[in-house]
């Protein structure tokens, strides 16, 4: 199936799963005390490892948080965290994070020119898709059809993310978007992926 119609069947079969019960913020905050550790009191986590949630969609925060219980997606570090949460707990912390303002980072204006070309063209010769087809020209995502916001989050932890998508690494055959992105970073190359991560790290001020 190519990239496109992928796309489009992930979206369809994501938006049907926007029913679901919303979260309460208020009892979210105590509950994300756990979490702060890595991912900051707010959200926006200081260590580059460690994604910011601030600011990042409920629906998708669900999603992970639930692939990571159930061993779909393996984050060690999660381990010990996940299985005490319940359905409603991923709810409440993931509405509370939501609601967060991520803060945002600053680019490498030597890798600007190289990053912000992959992003918004993608490679036409090696056949990378333009990210912004599916994570929006302002790196906003897209909530319905499960893509993240990915505007200032950290280029450490991007640039991990799509080396091990172009390296196969995905969350299961029910997982649309992880699969389209071993298809769209598998033919990104080291510097591509290292200046798209430092230009999304500092999409923010270009946002405007």
């Amino acid at each position: 199936m190519s990239f496109l119609l992928r796309a489009i069947a992930s979206s369809l079969v994501l938006v049907s799963l926007q029913s679901f019960a919303q979260g309460d913020p208020a009892a979210g905050e105590a509950k994300a005390a756990i979490c702060a550790a890595c991912h900051g009191a707010d959200g926006n986590s200081a260590v580059p490892n460690w994604p910011k949630l601030a600011g990042q969609h409920q629906q998708y925060l669900v999603r992970q948080a639930t692939l990571i219980k159930a061993n779909a997606r393996p984050v060690p570090e999660m381990m010990g965290i996940t299985p005490g949460l319940t359905e409603q707990d991923i709810l409440d912390i993931s509405a509370f994070y939501s609601e967060q303002t991520a803060t945002g980072g600053v680019a490498d204006e030597s890798k600007v020119v190289l990053g912000e070309r992959i992003y918004r063209a993608g490679n036409a010769e090696s056949g990378v898709p333009a990210c912004m087809s599916c994570h929006g020209p302002a790196g906003e995502g897209n909530p319905l059809s499960g893509y993240p916001a990915l505007a200032g989050q950290h280029a450490v932890y991007t640039a991990n993310m799509l080396t091990r998508f172009r390296e196969g690494e995905n969350w299961g055959e029910g997982d649309d978007p992880s699969q389209i992105m071993n298809g769209s970073a598998a033919r990104l190359t080291d510097q591509e992926i290292e200046a798209v991560a430092s230009y999304l790290q500092g999409l923010y001020l270009r946002a405007e």
